[in-house]
């Protein structure tokens, strides 16, 4: 799950990490009161408007900008606000911004030069251990720097039952060039930031960039936090910050029936019983000449309900020219599927594609029959070679 800026430096402040403050708006006249909020309270004169979207970039597409004064946080939050922003992580259609973020100025003059580091915690899958990722050329995108000076991108590895140990929060320092006041500040900061890595169970934390202020202060200006969604159950408080407007809407429907669900770019879609089964149905779709135009596991309950929800879901993509039922009757009795499908086809009404349902396992001979006699438009088979068959028949008409 996806949290917006705001949340994510709420949630480093929680675990006592410095942070650019800031106030959120939903309204230009919000946003003038939380820049006002900012002057009297840190006596900020210029404000940043961040746009707060599920996307980087931002700044490439006009979704951050430098306000001089309280008129331009008027002008720009209105021009902000509402707006679709389309930045190289969103595609073409962008998306709409509903909040803004009101942020200090933190690139102010003093005893030193300010400096810009990139810094990320996430999950090295294949050694079972935690990465921070790091450069001293943060405020850049890090596929860039990987691409350009990959000599700049240092690792450091941390074995989940050990946790950060301060030597390494100090190596981090020292390869990011910091000294003095600045050395001491990052080690606590690096500290942190992992500390709310753990406790919010998440897979990416990605701060870019991280700001040594003029005064040597180190600072979180930006914050892309991905929790995991599988550790909510411990985490109510975090559930509640989901933005439901950031999500596509087809996912949300689909997490709602409990239904496994991914939109691909094919002809054929696909609701299968189990994901092992799920990717071999993809294949036979392949080899048949279609492509899937989804990933679609419904699980071992299947019920009537969830078949129809899977239909609607399924339909509402205009490019599919057939779909492939293929469910294993294990937990599911495949009797029990095959009337799902005729009541979701009953309940739908007219489905504009043909449906292929092949059912195997508990009950098979039973659910076919059931097809084959509902008088429906649908197509069943016993064996996955038939199946196959079926769908290059129809995608070859």
């Amino acid at each position: 799950m996806n949290v917006h800026e705001f949340q994510g430096k709420s949630l480093l402040k929680a675990y006592n990490v410095d942070i650019q403050e800031g106030f959120v708006a939903e309204t230009p006249e919000q946003a003038v009161t939380v820049a006002g909020q900012l002057h009297d309270k840190l006596g900020s004169e210029f404000f940043v408007i961040k746009a707060q979207i599920h996307a980087g970039g931002r700044g490439k597409g006009g979704g951050v900008k430098l306000a001089k004064s309280l008129g331009d946080v008027s002008s720009i939050s209105s021009h902000m606000l509402g707006m679709q922003l389309i930045t190289p992580q969103t595609g073409p259609e962008g998306k709409k911004v509903n909040k803004v973020l009101v942020a200090q100025d933190v690139y102010y003059k003093g005893e030193s030069e300010t400096e810009e580091f990139y810094i990320s915690i996430l999950l090295n899958r294949d050694k079972g251990r935690f990465i921070i990722m790091y450069s001293p050329e943060g405020g850049m995108s890090i596929e860039e720097v990987a691409e350009k000076s990959p000599e700049l991108i240092f690792t450091e590895e941390i074995d989940p039952g050990m946790g950060l140990q301060l030597f390494q929060s100090r190596n981090i320092a020292f390869k990011l060039g910091l000294t003095g006041i600045a050395f001491k500040n990052m080690q606590k900061f690096i500290s942190g930031i992992y500390d709310t890595f753990i406790g919010c169970d998440a897979q990416l934390l990605e701060i870019n960039p991280v700001l040594k202020t003029s005064d040597n202060r180190v600072l979180a200006v930006d914050c892309k936090l991905v929790l995991d969604d599988n550790a909510l159950f411990r985490h109510s408080e975090l559930l509640a910050m989901r933005d439901l407007n950031e999500e596509d809407p087809v996912d949300v429907e689909a997490g709602n029936h409990n239904l496994n669900f991914v939109k691909l770019d094919g002809n054929v879609g696909c609701m299968v019983n189990g994901a092992g089964l799920a990717m071999a149905t993809m294949d036979i779709i392949k080899l048949s000449g279609g492509a899937p135009a989804n990933f679609l596991d419904v699980g071992g309950g299947a019920s009537s309900k969830t078949v129809e929800a899977g239909f609607r879901i399924i339909l509402k993509d205009p490019a599919v020219k057939a779909i492939l039922i293929n469910i294993f009757g294990g937990i599911v009795r495949c009797d029990r599927v095959a009337n799902g499908v005729v009541e979701a086809y009953k309940s739908i009404g007219k489905i504009r594609v043909p449906v292929i349902v092949r059912l195997q396992g508990t009950n098979a001979e039973e659910a076919k029959k059931i097809i084959d006699n509902s008088g429906l438009a649908v197509f069943s088979a016993i064996s996955f070679r038939e199946a196959a068959e079926l769908v290059a028949d129809i995608l070859n008409k």
